[in-house]
């Protein structure tokens, strides 16, 4: 798995959590109450090839929202799928969205904040969202945004809702007893996901590092034939 950290990019700085990324908190401590299938880091690895898989297969949905095939999603341009589609969300709501997925601050959302964007509606679970989900076409991918879920609840050992440097660390130890190098590998990804550096890890910045570490962010535009 390679580093995060963005080529020439910087991820912005969170302020204070949006009533958004408090629902993801909650939403997570929730599902964290329900356990995890998974029983080693070992085992999410093992998974990247399908998952990667499945999410490019989101490059249809994205091409959808992209109305002015530029590579990007603005915010207009979601605001417009979702009035397409009959979704009842507020401006705030799309502002809120986009900007919990736009992390550079190019205002537009590329493919692998996209696939950040469609995991988040998958979350986040109420009668406008959910129908959103159905609208979007999103059952077939709902396993793969489960195993994400799955994979998170797995590294957040406390049930907090956010992962620390020491839940990696456990983690990678349980895979890797024993292992000198353990310790500093589970310090290495903690780091490729706490993209603000405070010293927790949410659920959108755990899937950003998710994406890197698949590939998503790289050679998008060559795999639209998959």
């Amino acid at each position: 798995m390679g580093g995060v950290v963005g080529k020439g990019d910087s991820p912005r700085h969170s302020t204070a959590a949006t009533k958004l990324e408090q629902k993801m908190v909650e939403a997570m401590q929730q599902r964290a109450q329900e356990g995890t299938s998974l029983r080693s880091f070992n085992s999410v690895i093992m998974k990247f090839p399908k998952i990667d898989k499945s999410l490019r297969k989101c490059k249809i949905i994205f091409q959808q929202f992209d109305e002015d095939s530029n590579g990007e999603i603005d915010q207009l341009e979601l605001k417009n799928c979702f009035q397409k589609l009959d979704i009842s969300f507020t401006d705030e709501e799309i502002k809120d969205l986009f900007e919990a997925c736009d992390i550079y601050e190019h205002m537009g959302m590329k493919f692998n904040e996209f696939i950040v964007f469609l995991c988040l509606v998958y979350l986040l679970n109420d009668p406008t969202v959910s129908e959103a989900r159905l609208r979007m076409g999103l059952g077939n991918l709902e396993p793969t945004f489960e195993t994400l879920v799955d994979a998170f609840v797995f590294l957040d050992k406390n049930k907090d809702g956010y992962v620390s440097k020491s839940e990696v660390i456990e983690a990678i130890n349980e895979t890797s007893a024993g292992e000198r190098s353990s310790g500093r590998i589970g310090v290495k990804r903690f780091e490729e996901m706490d993209w603000d550096k405070n010293g927790s890890v949410t659920f959108k910045e755990f899937l950003f590092a998710f994406t890197r570490w698949v590939g998503l962010d790289e050679n998008d535009d060559d795999d639209d034939d998959e």
